[in-house]
């Protein structure tokens, strides 16, 4: 499979200009003071690496979307992650995008997925919607070396939450072409598990999916509503992460913080990137730090501080 040559030349210069795009959008902190250091707030106890709807795929730019670019992105964004030495990391779903061939999507999810491999880790994965398009859930996660689409852990004192928003509403899983992407649905069984899941235990949990919860279709899933219930009832979510709408929101519901991340498919790899660090705050805020054309949030109790408009 072959890379575009501008992809593999830019690398060196993309990292040292993305420095100045972030500084540039104002989502570097205070000036002279890192990012990543803790402040009289409160300590770091731990930083995820976030990101989200790199679409890669071997062929020209579409639009907006520069889909071999994705390679110098998600490096870049590593490179990020490394230096803040993050304790995880999670990808949000739309791994790959659409081929022509069932063979030519699987080439496209190994090589990106090659690149994901050298992010510090553990690394997580969530499906979205063009991570099955052509594949089912079972070879996606094959060659993603996973064997659940909804699962959860522990790391420290915090629960995380990935969920699987790819089925119809039937119920009916994703793959091979048997859906449209505004039909998003969780289903019982999983809505269910999400519950007793919640109810095992005390701590802080976040929660991860690719299709949004707090808003309806197109971009929301049909039963969004459940499953906030579900959320609240269990008096532990303080956070959701998602991705899908390429543009970005945030949005507060009953105390829980909705964070729709913003695509790093979208815009050539010489102007921007987009991706996130988040920080687990002793005191209990949120600090998501983001990159390029991500804002930066800051989450704690009835209080936002969010550039995303």
């Amino acid at each position: 499979m072959s890379v575009h040559p501008a992809v593999t030349t830019n690398r060196r210069d993309f990292l040292s200009r993305s420095v100045g795009l972030v500084t540039g959008l104002g989502l570097a902190g205070v000036a002279g003071r890192s990012v990543f250091s803790a402040d009289e707030a409160g300590a770091p106890i731990l930083r995820i690496g976030l990101v989200t709807d790199i679409h890669y795929a071997d062929r020209p730019p579409a639009g907006s979307r520069y889909y071999r670019d994705s390679l110098v992105k998600l490096a870049a964004a590593g490179d990020e992650f490394a230096r803040a030495k993050t304790d995880l990391v999670v990808e949000l779903g739309d791994f790959i995008d659409t081929a022509e061939t069932l063979e030519a999507e699987q080439g496209f999810l190994r090589r990106i997925n090659a690149e994901y491999q050298k992010l510090p880790g553990p690394r997580y994965y969530v499906l979205g919607n063009h991570c099955v398009f052509a594949l089912t859930k079972a070879e996606f996660l094959d060659i993603a070396g996973f064997d659940k689409s909804y699962y959860s852990f522990d790391h420290g004192n915090v629960h995380f939450v990935m969920l699987d928003g790819c089925f119809r509403g039937d119920g009916t899983p994703y793959g091979r072409k048997n859906f449209t992407w505004t039909d998003s649905f969780i289903p019982p069984d999983q809505l269910e598990w999400l519950r007793q899941d919640l109810a095992t235990g005390d701590g802080p949990a976040l929660v991860f999916v690719h299709q949004c919860l707090d808003v309806e279709p197109p971009f929301g899933v049909k039963n969004a509503s459940q499953v906030r219930q579900a959320l609240e009832a269990s008096g532990r979510v303080k956070a959701v992460f998602q991705g899908h709408n390429h543009r970005g929101a945030y949005r507060q519901i009953n105390g829980i913080h909705y964070c729709t991340l913003r695509a790093m498919i979208e815009g050539p790899v010489s102007e921007t990137n987009a991706f996130s660090i988040l920080e687990v705050l002793a005191d209990g805020r949120l600090q998501l730090t983001g990159f390029g054309a991500q804002p930066s949030l800051t989450l704690g109790g009835d209080a936002v501080d969010a550039k995303i408009r």
